[in-house]
């Protein structure tokens, strides 16, 4: 991340999402909030590094995407330009204060970062977050790739301040998480450290009926606006011959493809080429100017036809009459990212050219599948595993109710402990649905730490209420560890680096009326199984929720931590006169450390090996022992571990 802080003037290598940061500071952002999620991570951590070096601006992990989007728009009604950085999905959770804050209006600059996932890498669906900009009347500016990230950012604060309004930024993972060469300007030091004042305008700022009803007039007046103003807006152009009758519209990150396409068939000077950067509104004079010189129109763009579902209304209304190409009929395909092979493809069959796509080599070995598996020394395979134990026990027939998170990969053999993975939260939700409504069952959620304070406070609140006979697993690792270990409520330490209050999630249990909250340790398998009992027959006899907090620090975490404090863990071998080649610490467990020789008996790589002694609990013949006594320091990291 040092790269975000490069000399004014400097031509650097940054990840897209770097870039972002970068601009972000250039234009003088003096709040930032967000809430971690790939692809849209790098930027906070970014700008949280820049915070620690220079004081400013000030930078925040929220608990939620709701909560940081109110805290970037409280920032911005304070006269202080602000950013509130997620992933699409995020926008979901944030959704309801942003329609809201369309019809107020802010009076400093306030750039919403939705960055999507197209192709689902790291996600639940692949939404196209453009259409909450038609949906909410917020314009959207897309970048054409990492090397317009900057100033893409740059041009959104900017366009949010001419008109008072706020402005979403979309990106995408291949913009994100793409490294490119960025000249760097001066930061806005003064801007970052920017001070406001709120000036009370109580019709505009207090959404009750009286009041939104004229603001929303006034919302769809400003919308026509800020449509004819982006016609000439610095992201968008266009190139190639005025009397060409092919137009080729590549909106965003469709730009390079389409660029690049044109020149693989050699059309450079029969196309002309509409480059959008503000999909959302579309400019619709410049669309008209172009289109009526065409006899066909090819749009490429990232995601759901947005753009092109606007082009057809624009002509309709102006009655041009033209062969429109792109995502709604074909060629390209709706799903998934755009490949330069299928905008290729796509843009010679329009164009009526031959085009055979290149042939990938075929490869000389053909490699085994390798699907993702929790890390060796993770505690939530000890978790899985005692848990799988005590339901086994006490005879009931589970729900497992999964979450987001590092465990939805408990989806996968041997445990399969996930049933449902919906959203962030939605274990305990879906939980509470189904305690009222199967029989012979116990809906057992199954959430992450950081998870538990994102969104599954209401759904606990709400299981106590409605006493729903449930159980909630809280996996606290200490860290949101998918995204990269960065701190949460429950860690006490901020995105500053600084002291935070820690909120202990036994408290917040017992405080919403919890009954029955245990707190075990994630690396005991023995003490998991007793206490998954005891808490599944409580449910069986009482009908009512218990909570069960199941404490290890990420393995990774806890090794980054004693890497630095120079405390060295002890990795764990074999007794082969032992070892019976039962299999069930490779296969039942599933620790990627672990693997069968060639007689069927474990073997441990030592590379892998993380020490965690969790192979040595579930072996029935006791075949595994550390090289050499662990630590307690060790042990004691290895439990406490947080984000430094």
């Amino acid at each position: 991340m040092k790269e975000v802080l490069a000399p004014p003037g400097s031509r650097v290598i940054m990840l897209g999402n770097v870039a972002i940061a970068r601009g972000a500071l250039e234009y003088g952002v003096a709040f930032a909030s967000a809430y971690p999620g790939t692809p849209s991570t790098e930027i906070t951590e970014a700008l949280s590094y820049a915070s620690r070096l220079l004081g400013a601006p000030y930078v925040e992990w929220s608990s939620n995407e709701k909560v940081a989007l109110e805290g970037a728009i409280g920032a911005a009604l304070a006269g202080v330009p602000a950013m509130a950085s997620m992933k699409h999905v995020g926008v979901n959770v944030a959704a309801d204060p942003l329609f809201s804050v369309g019809y107020m209006g802010v009076p400093a600059s306030l750039v919403i970062v939705s960055a999507d996932d197209p192709g689902m890498w790291s996600s639940q669906n692949e939404q196209d977050n453009r259409i909450y900009g038609i949906h909410a009347y917020i314009p959207v500016v897309e970048p054409a790739g990492a090397q317009e990230a900057k100033r893409a950012v740059i041009e959104a604060f900017k366009l949010s301040e001419k008109w008072g309004h706020p402005v979403i930024l979309r990106s995408t993972t291949r913009i994100g998480h793409t490294r490119v060469p960025v000249e760097t300007g001066e930061i806005n030091l003064e801007g970052i450290k920017r001070k406001g004042k709120f000036e009370k305008n109580t019709e505009r700022y207090t959404l009750v009926p009286a009041h939104a009803r004229k603001l929303r007039e006034e919302l769809v007046e400003k919308w026509e606006r800020i449509r004819e103003d982006l016609a000439s807006h610095p992201l968008n152009w266009v190139e190639g011959p005025e009397d060409a009758k092919l137009l080729v519209v590549g909106a965003g990150l469709g730009y390079r493809y389409a660029k690049e396409a044109l020149a693989r068939l050699g059309l450079e000077d029969k196309a002309r080429l509409l480059k959008i950067g503000t999909p959302v509104p579309l400019p619709r004079k410049l669309i008209v100017e172009e289109a009526s010189r065409a006899d066909k129109i090819f749009v490429v763009e990232e995601g759901d036809p947005v753009v092109e579902s606007q082009i057809k209304e624009a002509l309709y209304d102006e009655k041009i009459i033209v062969d429109i190409h792109g995502k709604e009929k074909g060629p390209i395909r709706r799903t998934g990212e755009l490949t330069l092979d299928n905008v290729t493809a796509g843009l010679a069959r329009v164009a009526g050219v031959p085009y055979e796509a290149p042939q990938p080599p075929r490869p000389r070995i053909s490699l085994p599948p390798r699907p993702p598996v929790l890390c060796a020394g993770c505690p939530y395979r000890a978790v899985f595993y005692a848990l799988r134990r005590a339901v086994g026990k006490a005879r009931v027939r589970p729900i497992y109710n999964g979450d987001i998170g590092c465990y939805s990969l408990g989806v996968n053999p041997p445990f399969q402990m996930q049933d449902t993975i919906v959203e962030m939260g939605g274990s305990i939700g879906l939980a509470n649905g189904m305690s009222h409504t199967v029989e012979g069952q116990i809906p057992i959620a199954i959430i992450g730490d950081s998870t538990f304070f994102h969104a599954g406070l209401p759904g606990l609140a709400n299981a106590v209420y409605n006493r729903a006979p449930m159980l909630v697993v809280v996996l606290d690792n200490r860290t949101t560890a998918m995204t990269g270990h960065q701190p949460h409520p429950g860690i006490g330490v901020t995105a500053r680096g600084e002291p935070g209050y820690s909120i202990d999630i036994v408290d917040a249990a017992r405080g919403l009326g919890v009954e029955y909250v245990k707190v075990i340790d994630a690396f005991n398998i023995k003490e998991g199984e007793e206490e998954f009992y005891k808490a599944l027959e409580y449910v069986k006899k009482e009908g009512k929720p218990a909570l069960v907090v199941a404490r290890g620090a990420c393995i990774l975490l806890a090794i980054a931590n004693a890497r630095r404090m120079g405390v060295k863990y002890t990795v764990y071998t074999v007794d082969l006169d032992k070892c019976t080649a039962c299999g069930l610490c490779y296969k039942a467990f599933n620790c990627p450390a672990i693997y069968p020789g060639d007689d069927g008996k474990a073997r441990i790589d030592p590379l892998l090996c993380t020490g965690c002694g969790e192979c040595a609990q579930i072996c029935p013949f006791d075949a595994f022992h550390p090289v050499e006594e662990p630590p307690e320091e060790w042990l004691r990291i290895m439990r406490t571990a947080k984000p430094m």
